[in-house]
C-alpha cells in the first residue's frame, strides 16, 4: 500500500493493481485502445496452418527484438525442429537471431522474390489469431497468480487456440463424410440422401 501512495505520475514502475504488482502499462500505438494492462505475450505460429508453436508470457514490458531469440529457441524445444524462415513485424528488426534462420519483415527490399512477398504479406494472419485467443481463449484476462500464472496461462491459452481449430477441422471432415454418404450410422439408423 505504501508503493501506492508513493508513487507519481511520472514513474515508471507504477502499481496498477494491488492484487498483481506484476501488471504493466503497455502502449499499443492504437487510437481505439492506446494502452492495454497486463503481461506481454510471444506468439509464435505456422505460417501456413496458424497453429501455435510456442507462446509465452514476457515479464518487465520488453523490447520485441530482444525477445526473438527466446521465442525462437521455444519452438525448437517444442517441436524439435529450427524455422528457417521468420516472417515478424516492423518491432523485431535488427533482432539477434540462431545461425541459419533468415527474417523478413514488410520493408525489405532486396533479395525479396514473388513467393516472399506473398509470404511476408500472410504474416498479418497472426492478428486475427491473436485476437481470437484474447476473445473465444480468454487471453483478455488472466485468473492465475503471479508471474508463473502468467507463464501457465499464456501456454494453456495457445494450447486451447490448437484444440479449437483441430475440432472445427474435424466437424469439416465429419460434415464432408455425412454429405458424400459414406458413413452409415450405428444402431440400424438411416440416412436421407
Amino acid at each position: 500500500m505504501e508503493r501506492l501512495l508513493k508513487q507519481q505520475p511520472k514513474d515508471s514502475h507504477k502499481l496498477y493493481r494491488l492484487h498483481a504488482p506484476e501488471v504493466e502499462c503497455i502502449a499499443k500505438g492504437k487510437s481505439r485502445q492506446p494502452y492495454e494492462f497486463g503481461v506481454k505475450v510471444s506468439v509464435a505460429t505456422t505460417h501456413k496452418e496458424g497453429l501455435v508453436v510456442g507462446m509465452r508470457s514476457l515479464p518487465g514490458n520488453p523490447y520485441d527484438g530482444h525477445t526473438l531469440h527466446a521465442a525462437v529457441k521455444q519452438v525448437e524445444i517444442l517441436t524439435q525442429h529450427q524455422p528457417k524462415e521468420i516472417f515478424v513485424d516492423l518491432g523485431y528488426r535488427g533482432a539477434a537471431l540462431p545461425a541459419g534462420v533468415k527474417l523478413y519483415h514488410r520493408k525489405l527490399r532486396r533479395g525479396i522474390t514473388a513467393r516472399l512477398k506473398r509470404d511476408i504479406r500472410r504474416r498479418s494472419a497472426i492478428e486475427p489469431a491473436i485476437g481470437h485467443m484474447k476473445n473465444d481463449g480468454r487471453l483478455r484476462r488472466n485468473w492465475l497468480k503471479g508471474t508463473e500464472g502468467d507463464a501457465f496461462h499464456a501456454l494453456l491459452c495457445g494450447c486451447g487456440h490448437n484444440l479449437r481449430m483441430i475440432l472445427r477441422k474435424l466437424r469439416l471432415l465429419l460434415a464432408q463424410i455425412l454429405v458424400r454418404g459414406h458413413w452409415q450410422p450405428a444402431m440400424g439408423g438411416t440416412v436421407n440422401h
